[in-house]
């Protein structure tokens, strides 16, 4: 449809709106907005009727969250992926190879994802998929991905560009990791997918963070696809990766439709369809874009949650006691007291304040 009504704008003059990637990424944000909000009432109440007792909720878990949680619906995921995926489809070129790359990730981790929660609504546990199955069909999906992603960035634009590492406030600088950057770029987009589902644990706490980090790297692909303010920022360009920016404004369209059903107190949860798949997204976006590092910076909340977790299980290991209450750390601050509320909205400022530190190394170097 993209390439029909940019070829007709030779005869009507409006049309020519259509080959600006801006007001393109626009209307993706509108379009899954319109179709998050559109179908979320009957998407729900069927998820409702198909789920019957909803996500099995921890038992270990802040005891409010037995009383508040139970029965509701989960696999909201495949809400924002049916939105996320018409837009993207609708407003961007599909001629483009990166955009495929990302699309790849993104429903094949939600398929991932699916899968383990389809079984935890059939053996009424948090078990879901074998881990070791799970971690080996998202590395499956990443490899292919990342390996997709050189090869792209290897003909397109400088070879060395394809197994490059910049790092942010160092102007004109590549470590060029060799073929390293392959097993790198597996644990971008792999960590990214997990780090975003430790972090979905209370209402609308991964969603809009997710929208944040989206709209930033919407911006962040916009300016590495463009030469000319990729050299005046001193940032590595990548040709043809501007189209990256309709999926993120897809994304956070539909994130944005998802958070008025998943706003407290929740009416669906997104479940790991929607967490992985999320999560994987900006993954390997940041890999896209040449911004891995930054991605950690932007997304330091999903690293901060991580890494609670992997230190709490390494300590308790080591000595029997716990370093927090209860890990990931937005439990932890629920057992000493605060509201979940509190929780969640504190911890959305602390995404935006990370992702303004973020921004800023696009031009501090």
């Amino acid at each position: 449809m993209l390439n029909l009504l940019a070829g007709l704008s030779t005869h009507i003059g409006p049309l020519n709106l259509f080959r600006y990637l801006t007001f393109r990424t626009g209307g993706a944000v509108i379009t899954a907005l319109v179709i998050s909000l559109w179908w979320g009432n009957g998407f729900i109440h069927y998820m409702r009727s198909k789920q019957g007792k909803g996500q099995p909720i921890r038992s270990d878990g802040p005891a409010s969250h037995l009383l508040t949680k139970q029965g509701t619906p989960t696999m909201g995921g495949l809400l924002i992926l049916c939105s996320l995926g018409i837009s993207t489809l609708l407003w961007a070129d599909l001629r483009s190879g990166y955009l495929w790359m990302v699309l790849l990730v993104t429903f094949g981790f939600g398929l991932i994802g699916f899968g383990d929660d389809y079984l935890k609504l059939i053996k009424r546990n948090h078990d879901g998929l074998p881990g070791r199955l799970r971690l080996c069909a998202e590395f499956a999906v990443a490899g292919f991905a990342v390996g997709g992603v050189m090869y792209l960035t290897h003909t397109g634009a400088n070879p060395s560009l394809a197994t490059g590492l910049a790092v942010p406030f160092i102007k004109n600088t590549l470590f060029d990791l060799g073929w390293f950057f392959l097993p790198f770029g597996l644990v971008v987009v792999v960590g990214a997918g997990n780090a975003a589902n430790l972090t979905d644990g209370l209402d609308g706490l991964l969603t809009v963070p997710v929208m944040i980090v989206a709209a930033c790297f919407a911006l962040i692909s916009y300016l590495v696809g463009n030469v000319v303010f990729a050299n005046y920022l001193q940032i590595h360009h990548v040709p043809g990766v501007g189209e990256i920016a309709v999926f993120c404004g897809a994304l956070g369209g539909a994130a944005l439709g998802f958070l008025w059903f998943n706003a407290p107190p929740a009416r669906v949860f997104m479940g790991d369809t929607g967490s992985l798949a999320l999560g994987g997204a900006l993954g390997v976006i940041a890999v896209i874009t040449k911004h891995e590092i930054v991605l950690a910076i932007i997304g330091g909340l999903f690293v901060v949650e991580t890494l609670s977790v992997i230190l709490q299980v390494f300590w308790f290991k080591r000595t029997g006691m716990r370093v927090f209450l209860m890990a990931p750390l937005h439990h932890h601050f629920e057992k000493k007291g605060w509201s979940e509320t509190t929780v969640v909205i504190r911890f959305w400022i602390i995404s935006l304040v990370l992702a303004l530190i973020g921004l800023s190394t696009l031009k501090l170097r």
